[in-house]
């Protein structure tokens, strides 16, 4: 799998396809067997491979859980333009994005708006073999980096080494492209960006231990949420009810997919017979105490977090003016606390 490249996935600086933003999408209906009922057709596109950041969403269609909320969904894979080009063009009704690409867009006038945190707390950082002896930012000195070219990539880089008093300019940064973290880090690299949930789990299955420096252990303002689940406004103003439906019915895939890790696991590989039926099961117990965390229910987003993230990335000269926090993110369709 392709995750560990674009899964803390800075899509700064993504340039999204606008066209047919003005659109009401969620219109079709498709009539279920034995029901009078019809139900809505929608789309949700996935950001990246199918992973256990997406256990949930399987879990719902798995389960029932979006039939009984009146949807017929279909998940799918992101095409060439990506999933928030999808999302914001109406192409599909939902996708999976992260704050840090809606941060961007919204600044650059697209229209994509965070319903849920997926997980709560970022469990993305900086990744290297134990045998390179990376414990620190400060280590990073005198290393390769090896990630895709994102602009924020330094700037996350310069910030960690910054409150360390360590230099920047001594670390080396290349392109690794369509190679792994573990292909890399044996040829070319001494360092990479990962989700630990995916790629750290896979390490300790190999055998191969590595140091994680998580980016949230130096900033409160690294502490963003990667990945949420997304829709444009265009949806919130014209099918509130069916954004409603959705938020429901994939709360009640990730509240599964807590209780029961294994059990999700499995109707994850069931769903996707490519994946690694191990790697999915440990990821999944890994972060089945993730997704919601401490935070009074599934997908819960704070204010604070957002404008936190946001002027960093102000700081950091990533964005070009202040974000309308308000207008990115909201709570208004996730269930109350404690429904089942």
């Amino acid at each position: 799998m392709k995750w560990t490249k674009l899964a803390p996935a800075m899509l700064v600086g993504l340039t999204v396809l606008m066209a047919g933003c003005g659109k009401a999408p969620g219109n079709d209906v498709t009539k279920p067997a034995g029901s009078a009922k019809p139900l809505t057709d929608v789309k949700v596109v996935l950001d990246w491979t199918p992973n256990t950041n997406h256990t949930g969403l399987y879990v719902a269609k798995d389960q029932g859980f979006f039939e009984q909320e009146g949807l017929n969904v279909q998940i799918i894979s992101p095409g060439e333009s990506g999933a928030d080009a999808m999302v914001a063009s109406g192409a599909a009704e939902f996708g999976v994005s992260y704050q840090e690409s809606i941060t961007q867009g919204r600044i650059q006038g697209v229209p994509l708006v965070s319903i849920a945190a997926v997980i709560q707390h970022n469990t993305s950082g900086f990744a290297s073999p134990v045998a390179k002896n990376i414990k620190t930012p400060k280590d990073f000195e005198g290393k390769t980096y090896g990630g895709w070219g994102a602009p924020a990539e330094s700037a996350m880089i310069e910030s960690l080494m910054q409150s360390e008093k360590a230099d920047a300019s001594k670390v080396k940064m290349v392109n690794i492209g369509e190679a792994d973290y573990f292909t890399a880090v044996k040829r070319d690299i001494d360092f990479a960006w990962i989700y630990y949930a995916w790629t750290g789990i896979d390490a300790e299955l190999r055998g191969e231990p590595m140091n994680m420096i998580y980016l949230n252990k130096y900033s409160d303002k690294l502490d963003y949420y990667t990945p949420v689940l997304a829709t444009n406004e265009n949806m919130i103003k014209t099918k509130p009810d069916v954004v409603k439906a959705f938020v429901a019915a994939a709360s009640k895939g990730y509240q599964f997919a807590i209780a029961k890790p294994e059990d999700a696991a499995k109707m994850l590989t069931k769903a996707v017979p490519d994946l690694d039926p191990k790697l999915v099961t440990a990821s999944q117990k890994w972060l089945a105490t993730r997704y919601q965390d401490d935070a009074p229910r599934w997908g819960e987003q704070k204010r604070s977090v957002w404008e936190n993230y946001a002027n960093w990335m102000l700081d950091h000269k990533l964005l070009e003016k202040k974000l309308d926090v308000d207008a990115a993110f909201t709570n208004d369709f996730l269930p109350a606390a404690g429904t089942k």
